[in-house]
């Protein structure tokens, strides 16, 4: 079931505001790769005394470094472990107007959804970035002993965390925050394999641009496939008027 959500969120890829937030997904993913990037090169050249030859890419040395071929190949290589972090804010910017464009065209018989505010949003998206670099960090221990396996332990261990965060963020426009934990409770094996679903692509260079979307509408079919339709006819929306996209 979860791969039918998965292919009815493909299925809406060519979507106009589907269109519109991979763009500016794309641009926000490249722009946080290149912050990131740029910040390695500056401790390079800060923490070495001399020039330093990166493979590929030649002797660092400055902005002409950073504009380089070499630079933005080697940037996009460095997606593989970047872009669970860049996910996870992908999810407090963008999340809104994904899963509205999944409802409108899938469940149009909804009440409105709650609007949730831009700062409880973002705490939200805080904690789980922060949850996330502290799991991982703790992690590269098992992925020491992984050998062959790292990859996949590296997609259980952010599959979890991606697929909590993801299907909380959605939950919420619908369901108060205790009736969101005890769903997330009943079906955590479900909200996990479809965070493994979203996170294995984002081990791969350019396609893991457009996974974030994906993965906002995957999970938003979840959440309906999930949840009672009478439990989510109880929730009043709210009373704060949703920005029309």
């Amino acid at each position: 079931m979860i791969f039918v959500d998965f292919i009815k969120a493909v299925g809406q890829i060519g979507d106009r505001r589907f269109r519109r937030v991979m763009f500016l997904g794309v641009l926000l993913a490249l722009a946080l790769l290149g912050a990131c990037y740029a910040g390695f090169l500056w401790l390079l050249e800060s923490w070495t005394p001399g020039s330093v030859d990166i493979p590929f890419i030649g002797p660092v040395g400055g902005i002409g470094t950073l504009l380089s071929w070499g630079s933005f190949l080697l940037m996009i290589g460095l997606s593989v472990f970047l872009m669970v972090p860049v996910a996870s804010v992908f999810s407090g910017l963008f999340l809104e107007d994904v899963a509205q464009a999944v409802e409108d065209r899938h469940y149009p018989w909804l009440p409105l959804a709650r609007t949730v505010r831009l700062g409880e949003t973002l705490i939200d998206t805080a904690n789980f970035l922060g949850l996330l670099i502290a799991v991982n960090a703790l992690a590269l221990v098992g992925y020491a002993f992984a050998g062959p396996f790292i990859a996949v332990v590296f997609w259980a261990v952010n599959g979890f965390l991606l697929g909590r965060e993801y299907f909380t963020l959605v939950a919420l426009r619908r369901l108060p925050r205790e009736e969101v934990k005890a769903l997330r409770a009943r079906h955590p094996l479900q909200i996990w394999y479809a965070g493994v679903l979203m996170t294995a692509p984002l081990s791969f260079p350019l396609l893991n641009l457009i996974i974030p979307v994906l993965g906002v509408a995957t999970f938003t079919h979840l959440f309906h496939r999930l949840t009672p339709p009478d439990q989510l006819q109880r929730v009043k929306p709210s009373t704060v008027p949703r920005v029309a996209s």
